[in-house]
C-alpha cells in the first residue's frame, strides 16, 4: 500500500512563503506522477502541480503560476511544492496524491493515492 504523508502547512501573513514536503512510502517512487491540489471551505478539491514520472515536466494551476515550484527528489521519496507570494485566497487544505506513470493530469479522479492532506491560511 503506497502512503503519502504531506507536512509543512501553517499560517502565514500575505506575501509569505511556505514549503510543503510529502514523502511517498513506496519503493518505486519514481514511477509516479505527483501532484498537489487544493480545496476551501465548501469548494471542490482543485489542481494546483503536478510532476511526471518520465522527465519531470511540470504543470501548474494558472492561479499559482509564477509563484509556486514544484519539485521531486526520487532519492529521498520526496515532492515539495514552495510556495511564494502567498495570497488569502490560497487559503485551503492542501492534498498531495500520486498517480502511477500519469500524464500530470488536472482530474483528482486521475489520481491512486492521496495523501491526510495540510492546512495553509493566508492571513490579509
Amino acid at each position: 500500500q503506497v502512503q503519502l504523508v504531506e507536512s509543512g502547512g501553517g499560517l502565514v501573513q500575505t506575501g509569505g512563503s511556505l514549503r510543503l514536503s510529502c514523502v511517498v512510502s513506496t519503493r518505486t517512487f519514481s514511477s509516479y506522477t505527483m501532484a498537489w491540489f487544493r480545496q476551501a471551505p465548501g469548494k471542490e478539491r482543485d489542481f494546483v502541480a503536478a510532476i511526471t514520472w518520465r522527465g519531470g515536466a511540470r504543470y501548474y494551476a494558472d492561479s499559482v503560476k509564477g509563484r509556486f515550484i514544484l519539485a521531486r527528489d526520487n532519492g529521498k521519496n520526496t515532492v515539495f511544492l514552495q510556495m511564494n507570494s502567498l495570497r488569502p485566497e490560497d487559503t485551503a487544505v492542501y492534498y498531495c496524491a500520486a498517480e502511477a506513470r500519469g500524464g500530470g493530469d488536472v482530474d483528482a479522479g486521475s489520481y491512486d493515492y492521496w495523501g491526510q492532506g495540510t492546512q495553509v491560511t493566508v492571513s490579509s
